[in-house]
């Protein structure tokens, strides 16, 4: 029998249209077990939620065509752990009595067959325990297809670079395997230190298909620019072998060196820049920290500029 599959969307109840998108797209994939979604209101109205999806609730949610499918159904439940998303996400996963747990933004949209090929992959894997699928990335009128160029991904992967397209909203993992770490600050890099400790257990099997839909600018975590330093701060003592790798670590360093310039601290900016250069001479994201902490270009304009190519700092 196919495994079941539990899905998580954590909502702040913000974008009604996008939450029921999510939510319809989770449910109508053509994965033969059953499929359950779990909506984790995270500081919102709960019944205001339960409104924003009542048709859905009522069953109004077309099967796949031409497919064969396993049971179907929707909860929305409170977040009862810490606030944020570590705590929306790991409520949603101690909710669900599933084979499998996914999880998918709000904003984010599954395309057809996602499930079904990452269910196989991971089957088809002995030992594998995680799976994630390349991704489209949506900003403005461009879409952007991010792809990993490899069916595994290590954590030699993950520490040369983030690999965006091993994106929450991809994830599909066994039950009881994994938690997220309700430690990081505000949320922030909680899904790559997540991926991070799957694939030092094993490599996360990749589907490297554009099977999510991402969109990109509506975010306000991309400008958050102290909780991203501070997320970056926490990933380098959580995982020291970050400053391994030159090109892992001139990354790192230069992702920080932005986001003080972002905030004017020009001292900082200057340090970290430095540190970025001796580790990897060719890093990019140094002199453009130096250019934003000289005043030569605002910090969203170079993000601007970077997610119309659907890329980030």
């Amino acid at each position: 029998m196919s495994p079941s599959v539990g899905v998580v969307i954590p909502t702040r109840g913000r974008r009604p249209d996008q939450l029921r998108s999510a939510t319809r797209a989770a449910l109508g994939q053509d994965h033969s077990g059953a499929v359950e979604v779990v909506i984790v209101v995270d500081g919102g109205d709960l019944v205001s939620v339960v409104d924003q999806v009542a048709g859905l609730l009522a069953g109004r949610v077309p099967a796949a065509r031409g497919k064969t499918t396993g049971a179907r159904g929707i909860r929305v439940v409170a977040n009862r752990l810490s606030p944020g998303l570590p705590g929306a996400r790991n409520t949603g996963i101690a909710a669900l009595g599933t084979d499998l747990v996914a999880f998918c933004d709000d904003d984010d949209h599954w395309l057809p067959g996602k499930l079904s090929a990452q269910v196989a992959a991971l089957e088809a894997e002995p030992g594998a325990e995680f799976s994630s699928c390349a991704i489209e990335v949506e900003y403005g009128s461009r879409r952007v297809p991010r792809l990993a160029g490899t069916d595994l991904v290590t954590r030699a992967h993950l520490l040369r670079s983030r690999m965006v397209m091993v994106h929450s909203s991809t994830f599909l993992f066994r039950r009881g395997m994994f938690w997220v770490d309700e430690s990081a600050p505000n949320g922030q890099n909680e899904d790559w230190d997540l991926a991070l400790r799957a694939a030092a257990r094993h490599p996360i099997v990749h589907v490297d298909r554009p099977l999510v839909h991402v969109r990109w600018g509506g975010s306000l975590y991309a400008t958050r620019w102290a909780d991203r330093i501070a997320g970056l701060e926490w990933m380098l003592a959580r995982h020291p072998d970050l400053a391994v790798d030159p090109r892992g670590a001139a990354r790192v360093y230069g992702q920080l060196a932005f986001h003080h310039a972002a905030l004017g601290r020009r001292r900082e900016a200057g340090r970290w820049a430095w540190r970025a250069f001796a580790a990897r001479h060719g890093e990019p994201r140094a002199p453009l920290a130096l250019a934003v902490a000289a005043g030569l270009v605002s910090a969203q304009a170079v993000l601007s500029t970077l997610h119309h190519r659907g890329h980030g700092i």
